[in-house]
């Protein structure tokens, strides 16, 4: 049975002549360009420990598969606003899963992008509770909680514009799961 143990959280900015160019060196600003990405649906196994990105780097090994939940924009017209961002909901009752949330938009800031995300995962948290009106934003902790089935929730973000004619953006926001 493969059951991530940890999971972090990274974003990357990348530009280039070609998509795929943008893609790559996004991945590299995110430190995960040397890793076989395998995207994964949206569940935060229960138990799995949120650890800091170089807390996490270093328990990879070049080349191995990494199971994620990416988000992933691209565009090569000026001007235009790219955002990527992942949501995290973790409940309380840690034996319970959580949800992660991908989102990927056009002309959204990166705080908004990130918002959104996580009230993604925490409407999708709440709705397998069967508590989808109980669901609030509390502006001290600015997180979103849930009665007392929330233990947190959070975001990451990256937000970029194109900026030169002739040059593709990629924008990325990784879950990274470490089995």
């Amino acid at each position: 049975m493969l059951l991530p143990k940890k999971i972090f959280f990274t974003r990357g900015i990348g530009r280039g002549e070609t998509q795929l160019q943008s893609f790559e060196n996004a991945l590299r600003d995110a430190d995960i360009a040397a890793y076989n990405l395998v995207s994964v649906s949206s569940i935060l196994p229960p138990y799995a420990e949120i650890v800091d990105k170089s807390e996490g780097i270093k328990l990879l090994s070049y080349g191995q598969i990494l199971f994620t939940v990416l988000a992933r924009n691209s565009s090569n017209e000026l001007n235009r606003m790219i955002s990527s961002a992942i949501g995290v909901a973790v409940p309380s009752d840690r034996s319970k899963w959580g949800y992660l949330s991908e989102h990927h938009t056009f002309g959204q800031t990166e705080n908004d992008s990130g918002h959104f995300a996580e009230k993604l995962a925490a409407e999708m948290l709440a709705s397998t509770m069967g508590l989808d009106d109980h669901l609030k934003w509390e502006d001290k902790k600015n997180e979103y909680v849930l009665d007392d089935k929330i233990l947190t929730t959070k975001n990451i973000a990256a937000t970029t514009v194109v900026l030169k004619p002739d040059e593709w953006a990629t924008v990325i926001a990784a879950a990274v799961l470490v089995v």
